[in-house]
């Protein structure tokens, strides 16, 4: 969204509050001519509740904890993707975008009610410390934690650097937690994580999209490449449970495998919400055939990787029915470090269809998985052609796959 898109915004939002204000207050302006941007009604009604609440509500509330909450209301009623972001809702979306932040680097999940360790990241004070692929989390600071509410834990777990933070571990073997003393620094987020399946076969895992993620994959692939001592002849792409992200991460994954054509297009309103990203020459993997897994989980940006290489018949889904997320959001900087979140835009995958609570059929439908018995589950770090079906299936069918691909679709339906 442009500079002077931002500005109209901010500016009609201040003259609604101000209108409040002064309707709360009684001190009103004659009516507006027919015809004005704000309707008179609303506004009205607005400024009548507001006051209703200040007066009548069994707790007094301030004037700036119900503005920010009819903020809040107005912007998130609109669909369940734009959202109005207070100041730590704007810092945590920085986070997630830039790949980087001031904690412990720990990559965690929600396993059988408990908060368990995925692994430490490499140099982080986790790692430094001997936390532990699957260990289990109990306290933060002495304060037991919630399974159910991940990202408090992990909010807990963060903070500015080279403060402390108490950690309570649970491990295997021992009876008695484990307490860990981490000073938090700066951690790079890793949002690929690559193995070596077996010769010439490689698997990378996208947990999300920052803004690091493709040059993360790609140099992901040339380190699977040196390991392997040859060119890979197969890739499993992991995109289960994605929830997406940056959207220039998303076109930036697809062209690394792409050498030609659409990667998406999008529509909005405005100019900057339309546009068409098409793929550059080179192919990381030169051709080698690809299997991107999904699920019901995988949405958004994960969605745009995974429309684009099928519309370009450049990889085979395998899975089941992605998410339906087919829309853009533009994070939109307000005063006092706060933002706005806003759809702007429906995207659309090479061959012009939107995938908008639809989502994308996979080529290969997989059904779901029972859970293996206790006794047959392997650690976190055990290799992943190990302790996951779909994985093998995966492998099992890229074997079959040519090292060929059909050309490139070099336009959409939909401008």
């Amino acid at each position: 969204m442009s500079k002077k898109t931002s500005n109209i915004i901010t500016l009609a939002a201040g003259v609604a509050i101000g209108l409040c204000l002064g309707f709360a207050h009684e001190s009103l302006a004659d009516k507006p001519a027919p015809g004005a941007d704000l309707p008179w009604v609303d506004a009205r009604a607005l400024a009548e509740v507001l006051e209703r609440v200040k007066r009548d509500y069994v707790n007094p509330v301030d004037d700036h904890q119900l503005l920010q909450a009819a903020i809040r209301g107005m912007v998130s009623s609109l669909d369940p993707y734009s959202a109005y972001l207070d100041g730590e809702e704007y810092d945590d979306v920085k986070i997630s975008a830039s790949g980087e932040y001031s904690g412990v680097g720990i990559e965690i999940s929600i396993e059988d009610e408990q908060v368990v360790v995925i692994a430490p990241f490499d140099g982080s004070p986790a790692a430094k410390a001997g936390i532990h692929s699957g260990d289990v989390i109990v306290t933060i600071d002495g304060v037991p934690v919630n399974s159910s509410a991940l990202n408090d834990t992990i909010g807990r777990m963060r903070g500015a650097e080279g403060t402390l933070v108490k950690i309570g571990i649970m491990r295997d073997g021992n009876p008695e937690p484990l307490l860990f003393t981490l000073k938090r620094s700066k951690v790079e987020l890793h949002s690929v994580r690559a193995e070596l399946l077996e010769p010439g076969l490689g698997y990378a895992r996208i947990s999300e999209f920052s803004d690091t993620t493709g040059e993360d994959l790609n140099a992901a692939i040339k380190d699977l490449r040196k390991r392997n001592g040859a060119a890979l002849k197969g890739l499993v792409l992991d995109l289960r449970d994605n929830p997406g992200g940056v959207l220039d991460a998303a076109v930036a994954v697809s062209d690394l495998f792409l050498e030609s054509g659409v990667i998406v297009t999008a529509k909005g309103r405005t100019p900057d919400s339309k546009f068409e990203m098409d793929a550059t020459p080179g192919d990381v993997l030169n051709g080698a055939p690809i299997i991107v897994l999904v699920n019901g989980g995988s949405a958004s940006a994960a969605e745009i990787v995974a429309g684009a290489l099928k519309d370009q018949h450049r990889a085979k889904l395998m899975g089941r029915t992605t998410f339906g997320k087919g829309s853009v959001q533009t994070i939109i900087p307000l005063a006092g470090d706060r933002a706005v979140k806003l759809t702007t835009s429906l995207y659309y995958t090479p061959s012009g269809v939107s995938i908008n609570h639809r989502g994308i059929a996979p080529d290969i439908e997989l059904e779901r998985d029972a859970k293996p018995p206790a006794e047959q589950q392997l650690p976190a770090d055990a290799p992943i052609l190990k302790r996951d079906e779909e994985v093998r299936r995966a492998v099992k069918e890229l074997k079959l796959m040519p090292n060929t691909h059909s050309g490139p679709l070099t336009t959409a339906s939909v401008r």
